[in-house]
């Protein structure tokens, strides 16, 4: 496995690990290629219903020549105090933030003297930025604004909510992890551990349909055009949690590799060497810092799950010039996702939770009501589109 950076450097270049390049988490990186994958996809097809007529501009007044604000300054002062305080703080520490990047990162170490320092000068920066451009008069300058011009935004707003979302809901996967948030709910959602993909979901819904709603864009229609960049997002952040070995793995198959499988053995089953989570048993001989493989093999399901992700993926594309009910296209990714995590979790290692008599994991009842809605938000589109006429 590749747990961060300088392994994957070490086996494409043969470099030492646990180098300076270890940082760099290896699913914080495909985290962010995730992020970058949807909106690459999500622009593509909003340029493509703006062509075919189906997404308008909005038009939007920009005053120029004018001081900056207060909020602009404020802003940009609190950018610059989190840097300054970050840091220095980083520099001086290395080997603690190589150790553990996300837990110094979400703490409040810092350097409180370089952090006021650079809160000054970045505010300063920003004053002088809009004060050299002042006018005697503001200038009012109305612009088309279209949808795609909007992706930065609502990528930002997807990607932050997003991760807020999976660490409000993680305690809520277990019994276990909700002993551990009512110990430490600070530590907990400060972690750099502990993410639930369904919560981060469901709040990035919200976040940006809201969004969309307040720039009148059609929420109809950019729920279609972001139905086939959710599924290569979450197809591609899974290859990283199978390269990192982050625990997203299934229960023990020490089943014996089928005569009809085409695949490589390993992922058939896999004992996930130098995984980032340092579990099982230690790897003998090994000096690194992640030397651990797990006691038995199991089945490799966020690999499973990228080959399913990227097929949805590629049916919806196939999918989304031939529906022409605004809405459909989105309830049908709503479906199939569904479908696919209720499959995965039989073989996935995830806690049990009891409900009403019930006994399965969060992410079971989750796909369950996606399923429901994504079946009842079809015929919703279907009984909708003629009342239109």
């Amino acid at each position: 496995m590749y747990p961060d950076l300088s392994y994957i450097l070490h086996a494409i270049l043969g470099t030492p690990p646990d180098n300076a390049f270890s940082i760099i988490k290896t699913f914080g990186l495909f985290l962010i290629l995730a992020f970058l994958a949807s909106a690459w996809i999500l622009r593509y097809e909003l340029k493509r219903k703006e062509s075919e007529g189906l997404m308008k501009p909005m038009k939007e007044t920009i005053i120029t020549g004018r001081p900056a604000t207060p909020f602009e300054i404020g802003s940009n002062a609190l950018l610059g105090f989190i840097l300054g305080f970050k840091l220095p703080y980083l520099f001086m520490h290395f080997d603690e933030f190589h150790e553990d990047a996300a837990g110094v990162l979400l703490s409040t170490k810092g350097t409180m003297l370089w952090g006021i320092l650079a809160a000054a000068v970045f505010g300063y920066l920003k004053y002088w930025e809009y004060n050299r451009k002042k006018t005697g008069k503001p200038v009012l300058t109305t612009v088309e604004v279209w949808p795609h011009q909007r992706i930065g935004d609502i990528t930002v707003l997807a990607a932050i909510s997003g991760i807020v979302g999976a660490k409000l809901a993680a305690p809520f996967e277990s019994v276990e992890n909700f002993k551990s948030f009512i110990d430490d709910p600070l530590g907990q959602l400060l972690s750099g551990s502990g993410l639930a993909i369904y919560g981060g979901l469901i709040l990035a819904f919200v976040v940006v349909l809201w969004y969309v709603k307040k720039k009148q864009i059609p929420p109809l229609h950019i729920m279609d055009a972001v139905a086939p960049a959710l599924m290569v997002g979450y197809a591609v952040g899974r290859i990283g949690c199978q390269l990192s070995g982050d625990g997203d793995w299934g229960v023990v198959n020490t089943l014996t590799t089928p005569s009809w499988w085409f695949l490589p053995d390993w992922a058939w089953t896999f004992d996930y060497p130098h995984n980032v989570l340092k579990e099982g048993i230690p790897i003998e001989g090994c000096t690194w810092l992640y030397c651990h493989k797990l006691a038995q093999p199991v089945y490799p399901t966020a690999l499973y799950e990228t080959v399913f992700a990227f097929a949805i993926a590629g049916l919806l594309w196939v999918l989304r010039p031939r529906i022409h009910i605004p809405g459909t296209l989105f309830f049908i990714y709503v479906i199939l996702t569904g479908v696919e995590r209720f499959f995965i979790e039989k073989i996935r290692v995830n806690p049990d939770i009891i409900i009403a008599g019930i006994k399965a994991t969060q992410a079971e009842y989750i796909s369950v009501l996606l399923v429901v809605i994504g079946i009842g938000g079809v015929l919703w589109c279907m009984w909708r589109k003629p009342r239109e006429h």
